[in-house]
């Protein structure tokens, strides 16, 4: 087995960060695998993670906030959440930049199973009584700025810190009488009792 370097593991994260942005994978699968690929010590370890992508992006020219391949339905750049709705979960596709309105109920938004336009996204969220619950998993960057009236914005995430070449959701959140709450929990699949996809072959 041959020792990975830092430029090798730089260049299998600038790999995935470039897939998450196709469509390729997920949030959820962006993350894992990220973390795999700063904790990996050989070429060997490195090898599986992006042994299931294209080597290089395809050349073809893509719509703005259109998923590649079919990977997931594009979400407006605009969610409105007016006496409720608005929702987004399971597979979709989460713009660079969206911006979120909430009046007299919310949009929650769920993004373990979406796609990102961009490795790093915008979300901007107004709320007058109301808000959004945002759902990450483990291992995303989240940056929460704004401010709230009679009403929170707050951060509820568990896990270890995600490491440098990981997923960021930055967010700006206004709430008056309301807030936006963030937090990580586990994926669909594991809380409902269904198998989770296989991990990424690992060499001995």
């Amino acid at each position: 087995m041959t020792r990975a370097s830092d430029a090798e593991r730089e260049a299998v994260v600038a790999r995935l960060r470039d897939a998450a942005g196709e469509g390729r994978l997920t949030v959820e699968e962006l993350a894992e695998r990220v973390a795999a690929a700063y904790a990996a010590g050989t070429r060997e370890e490195l090898e599986p993670l992006t042994a299931d992508l294209p080597a290089v992006a395809p050349a073809a020219a893509v719509g703005e906030g259109m998923p590649v391949g079919g990977t997931g339905a594009a979400a407006p750049s605009l969610v409105l959440g007016i006496l409720g709705g608005g929702d987004r979960r399971g597979r979709w596709r989460v713009p660079e930049r969206m911006t979120v309105v909430n009046v007299l109920g919310g949009a929650d938004l769920d993004l373990r199973e979406a796609t990102l336009a961009a490795p790093e996204v915008e979300l901007r969220v107004f709320s007058l009584l109301g808000g959004s619950d945002v759902i990450v998993p483990e291992g995303v960057h989240v940056e929460l700025g704004g401010f709230a009236v009679l009403g929170g914005n707050d951060l509820k995430l568990t896990g270890p810190a995600p490491p440098p070449g990981a997923p960021v959701v930055r967010v700006r959140a206004w709430s008056l009488l309301g807030g936006t709450d963030f937090k990580t929990q586990t994926s669909r699949r594991r809380r409902h009792g269904l198998p989770e996809p296989p991990d990424p072959p690992r060499l001995p």
